[in-house]
């Protein structure tokens, strides 16, 4: 199995479609065996999903998500955890012991790049950065 998660300094970042990098876990038998943090070089929103895809990835624990993000993952049959926040090798350890707590309607609405939106369940503020996985 292999898990990806949006990443920036050790934590979740919390905008899949601005993801610089990903945490790419391998695991086996529950555990974690392998980690490694892959860039996109420079890939944005749409080609995220195809990138997670050329990675081998099964599973995506992520903050906020778009609609259409969320639709292609689900086309690639890539399981998706959104609304997850905090450290990324916690928040992978949690997933494969059957602990984690994510939000399955997680969803970031801002794609018009408005004042301010929606990423899951949290509030962020485009005129102060986005989603920079302090917004709670």
């Amino acid at each position: 199995m292999k898990i990806a998660i949006p990443y920036e300094n050790g934590q979740v970042f919390q905008h899949f479609g601005h993801s610089a990098q990903f945490k790419l876990y391998t695991a086996e038998e529950g555990r974690i065996t392998g980690a490694e943090v892959v860039s996109t070089d420079g890939q944005g929103h749409g080609a995220l999903v195809g990138f997670l895809v050329r990675n081998g990835v099964n599973v995506l624990l992520c903050g906020g998500i778009g609609g259409g993000a969320q639709m292609a993952l689900a086309q690639a049959g890539i399981r998706l955890c959104g609304g997850i926040t905090g450290e990324a090798d916690s928040a992978a350890a949690a997933y494969l012991a059957g602990t984690l707590v994510f939000d399955p309607n997680a969803r970031c609405t801002h794609h018009d790049h408005e004042e301010s939106h929606s990423c899951g369940s949290h509030a962020c503020h485009a005129d102060k950065g986005g989603c920079t996985g302090n917004c709670h």
